[in-house]
């Protein structure tokens, strides 16, 4: 079993959050990780991508050849267009619907939407109201990985044990949130597969 991801969205949303929770619940499972340097995150708002690699065998390169991931998992939808090249022909798409409008010139979000559903297999979620729901604005990554763990060969209670794990220093609450948020996220995805 192999499993590629390309992680995405820009600085400040909590990619790297994404990426903790994978490669602790991966290593649960008994399975490989590797995890490309993350780049872009010098300023808030710039994109941020990162190549994660599962697997129960050797892996031997952190990178994730073009059109060899199996998901693309964005918190940004204008950056989930930059990574197409790299989706295999039969992969899925998990991309937030909110916007971060960090340029002048951000194109019409329909149009991004459109592209976005091209792919063979795209789940859209609207990761800003389903993570107000859940409590705060900030929860957006963790409705992402909600919504991206019907796919991915991970159990969901490894994935909320480390949910848990990352956010318990920050308090109850905050765990309750995330929490939520991954549960809506995943909730939001299942119903929209049909």
């Amino acid at each position: 079993m192999k499993y590629d991801i390309i992680l995405a969205g820009v600085g400040g949303q909590g990619i790297l959050s994404i990426a903790f929770v994978i490669d602790n619940a991966a290593l649960e499972q008994g399975l490989n990780f590797k995890q490309a340097e993350v780049h872009g995150m010098s300023q808030r708002g710039g994109a941020v991508q990162s190549h994660l690699r599962l697997s129960d065998g050797q892996i031997y390169s952190d990178l994730i050849p073009l059109g060899e991931a199996d998901m693309i998992l964005s918190v940004e939808p204008l950056e989930t267009l930059r990574y197409f090249s790299y989706l295999r022909p039969d992969g899925a798409v998990v991309s937030s619907t909110s916007p971060y409008k960090n340029i002048p010139d951000y194109p019409e979000l329909e149009d991004v939407l459109r592209e976005i559903k091209r792919a063979p297999l795209s789940v859209l979620i609207d990761s800003e109201k389903l993570a107000k729901q859940a409590g705060s604005v900030k929860a957006q990554n963790m409705v992402m990985l909600g919504a991206a763990s019907l796919f991915l060969p991970l159990k969901e209670e490894n994935l909320k044990k480390y949910i848990q794990v990352l956010f318990e220093k920050r308090g109850e609450q905050i765990v309750k949130v995330n929490l939520k948020a991954f549960d809506l996220g995943r909730e939001a995805a299942a119903s929209g597969k049909k």
